[in-house]
Parts: C-alpha cells; sequence; structure tokens
C-alpha cells in the first residue's frame, strides 16, 4: 500500500518554486497540406504500382506509436489499393505493446483513430506468428501469422532516431518489420539473444534475411517536422528500402525538435506515454538515457520530474524508471502488466522502476529543487514541457530569462507567474 509521505527537515519543506514564463521556441516547419493527395502520387510510382496486383489480399501494418496523421494515412491507402483492385486489411504490427494481447493491440489502434469503421476495411489481430527465416547465427525470424497469409504486405511507420540505440537505422520500417510485425515472439528473440544495443546493424541484416521469404511489396515511411506535423511521406520499394531508410533518418535527424536550453536543474515532464515515444519520452529530446548509450547528452537534466501518464498510453509506464520524482497521480495510473511486459520483452528492467513519489505536482517540484545541491531555489534553471513531441511553447524559470533573450530561436510571450500546478 502507497503511504504518503511528508518530507520534514530542518528548514521546512516548503520551498520556493521560482516564478515562470512561457517561451515560444521557433523551428522550420514542413507542414504537408495534402495527406492522401501526397500518398496517393507516391503509390502511382511505377516502382509501386506495378506491385499492387488484382485481387490481392494485402495486410497493412500499422504500429503503436503517436504518428501524426496515422489513421488519414491507412485510410488514404486502404481506398488507393482498393482502387486498384486489390483487397486490404490492417493488422497490427507493434512487438509486445498493448499487454501482447491481440485485444490490447486492436484497442491501441483504435487509440489512435485506426478503426475498421474509419479506414474502411477489417483489422485482423492476433499474437500467433510464423518463423519465415533464420539468420546465419540460427535466429528465428517471425511474421504474424494474418501477414504472413496475405499476397502482400506493406508497412507504414515514422521513420526517426531511436531511444535506446544507435545506427544507420533506427526507429522505422525496418524495425517495423522485424521487431513489430514478429510480436512478442519476434520482439523477444531480438532483445533477448541479439540484444538493443546491437539494433542498428542487427536489424537491417535481419530485414536482408527476412525478406526474400515473405511477401513484402513496400513501406510507407513518415517523417515528421519539429510541430508534429507530416512532413514527408514516401512510398519505398522493398528492394530499395534498407539504403533508402538510411538516407531518410538523416533527413528526419534535422528535423527533429529540440530544447534550446542545454544545462537545466531541473526539467518537469507533464506526461509521458508509448504513443509519444517507445521510451515514453524521447532520450533525444530529454538527454536521458540511463543504459549507457552514447549520443543522449545533448541536453543535461540534473533532475527529472514526471506529473503524470497520457491517457493512449493505457497504463503502461515503461521509461519512469529514468525520472527522479514522480507524483501521487502518476503513481496510481501505472499498469504493472503493461508496463512489466514491455520492458521484460527489451531486457531494460530500469525502465519501469519506480522513482520517489509525492502526493502532489507542487511537492514533486519542490522535491527537485530542493535536492540540486550548491542552487538556490531562486537561481534554478527549470524547465516544463508537455511532453517530448509538444516542444513549440515551453516554461521557463526567471533565471533562464537572460538566456532566452539573448537567443535567436526563442522568444518570451508572457509575463512571470506562479506556476500552474495541482496540488
Amino acid at each position: 500500500m502507497f503511504h504518503r509521505f511528508k518530507y520534514v527537515d530542518e528548514q521546512g519543506f516548503d520551498h520556493p518554486i521560482p516564478p515562470v514564463a512561457t517561451v515560444r521556441q521557433r523551428f522550420e516547419e514542413h507542414r504537408i497540406s495534402d495527406i492522401p493527395g501526397t500518398l496517393r502520387k507516391q503509390l502511382e510510382k511505377p516502382e509501386i504500382t506495378k506491385r499492387i496486383k488484382k485481387g490481392a489480399r494485402i495486410a497493412i501494418g500499422a504500429g503503436s506509436r503517436g504518428i501524426a496523421n496515422v489513421a488519414l494515412v491507412v485510410k488514404s491507402l486502404v481506398e488507393v489499393l482498393r482502387e486498384k483492385g486489390a483487397d486490404p486489411f490492417v493488422f497490427p504490427a507493434m512487438g509486445s505493446h498493448g499487454g501482447a494481447t491481440a485485444d490490447g493491440q486492436k484497442r491501441l489502434l483504435a487509440s489512435y483513430g485506426i478503426t475498421e469503421e474509419y479506414v474502411g476495411t477489417s483489422i485482423r489481430a492476433t499474437m500467433e506468428v510464423v518463423e519465415q527465416a533464420r539468420m546465419a547465427d540460427g535466429t528465428p525470424l517471425y511474421v504474424d501469422r494474418y501477414a504472413n497469409e496475405a499476397d502482400g504486405i506493406v508497412l507504414v511507420n515514422r521513420i526517426k532516431p531511436h531511444t535506446a540505440f544507435r545506427g544507420p537505422i533506427e526507429s522505422g520500417i525496418v524495425k517495423m518489420m522485424i521487431i513489430g510485425m514478429g510480436k512478442i515472439a519476434g520482439a523477444a528473440v531480438m532483445h533477448s539473444d541479439r540484444g538493443m544495443d546491437l539494433f542498428g546493424t542487427v536489424l537491417p541484416e535481419a530485414a536482408q534475411v527476412l525478406m526474400p521469404h515473405i511477401p513484402f511489396l513496400f513501406g510507407v515511411g513518415l517523417i515528421e517536422d519539429a510541430y508534429d506535423h507530416t512532413a514527408i511521406i514516401e512510398a519505398i520499394p522493398a528492394e530499395s528500402l534498407i539504403a533508402r531508410e538510411e538516407e531518410l533518418l538523416v533527413t528526419a535527424k534535422t528535423m527533429m525538435p529540440r530544447l534550446y536550453i542545454n544545462e537545466i536543474d531541473v526539467l518537469v515532464i507533464d506526461q509521458i506515454g508509448k504513443e509519444i515515444s517507445g521510451g515514453g519520452f524521447d532520450p533525444n529530446i530529454a538527454g536521458r538515457n540511463c543504459r549507457g548509450v552514447a549520443g543522449f547528452d545533448d541536453v543535461r537534466a540534473n533532475k527529472m520530474v514526471i506529473l503524470s501518464l497520457s491517457p493512449h498510453t493505457h497504463g503502461n509506464a515503461t521509461g519512469v524508471g529514468l525520472a527522479d520524482v514522480i507524483t501521487r497521480k502518476l503513481f496510481d495510473a501505472i499498469d504493472l502488466q503493461a508496463t512489466y511486459t514491455n520492458v521484460i520483452t527489451s531486457t531494460y528492467l530500469d525502465g519501469a522502476a519506480i522513482p520517489i513519489v509525492m502526493e502532489t505536482e507542487k511537492e514533486a517540484i519542490q522535491l527537485a529543487i530542493r535536492s540540486v545541491p550548491r542552487v538556490k531555489p531562486k537561481d534554478i534553471r527549470l524547465v516544463r514541457i508537455k511532453d517530448t513531441l509538444s516542444l513549440g511553447e515551453v516554461v521557463v524559470s526567471e533565471a533562464l530569462l537572460a538566456e532566452v533573450n539573448d537567443h535567436p530561436r526563442m522568444e518570451v510571450v508572457s509575463g512571470t507567474r506562479e506556476m500552474d500546478l495541482e496540488g
């Protein structure tokens, strides 16, 4: 049972939270105005359209990330495939997510707007897989049973930097093919037998082995700009997938948002969730990766506070273990089954560790401020963000306003005020 903890020291607990102001961060915008039209043009490319056969049963794999316009992309893909005479259906390609159950994965798709009513076709969810190939060392490669029985497979995913490893290919269509489409069996064998630290080279190698054994037609790669807008849609044929995804990852990295403030005493994140990032929050943004992986240290935060779980994460609190302090509200919202299934499959158990729990948002932030050594509360460099996808506006403490005013891509858009907090 959770007991309320009341922090008391000789100075008292009620350490002041400094006044804050809202700051706008400016990024380049690359929004696509016509999602269906852009996708349609991609599907009319000769190297793509020749693969779509009349009467072919085509499985469309969709994953468990919160991707801008993903439901519209899937819906538009279904419509074009139908127009060309194919018979498409959708299946979840999301490894162990959704509690590693077919119903859980179908619910995750629905939470992103991918329902049978909206996309206009059936959604077929199963955790059953078929072993279709083996790598040179004997590692089995699995495929969703429904996808394996189809005449063709198309995978839809965002291409972006991963949260836990570095390589020429990170998060995208290749990873969905091996980890997502392999369901929990594929995810587990790759994480345990190979290890995520090697995924940058292992996943492309596995894809090269698997593709000749499955009816993979093409992938639809999506890239987002810094404002969480769809910026690029590209249909990539099977034979070009690995080389082209490497190129698109480079482009994706240039479009990512970031925090322009690098040295932070207390970073407050309003919410984390699996639809926001595979790690709950994106270490590429927040600068925390406790797995010893290089390349996640552009932002250095002395203490991190996480206030809540997003509604769409359905209790999966993967990533909470990287925080220093959380709230009682977050703690009470954790679904241990969903969270443990995810982190055990990944083999990185620290992702589910429980930080210090404070009763209210105010107390959580006060504790973080109190535990930054050699810095008085009025001088605390505090940054608050909604989540690691939403960085157009952030909240900063008074101590950072001079730095903001000197930065060409930041501007103060409000006067200082007390921070809005629950409790």
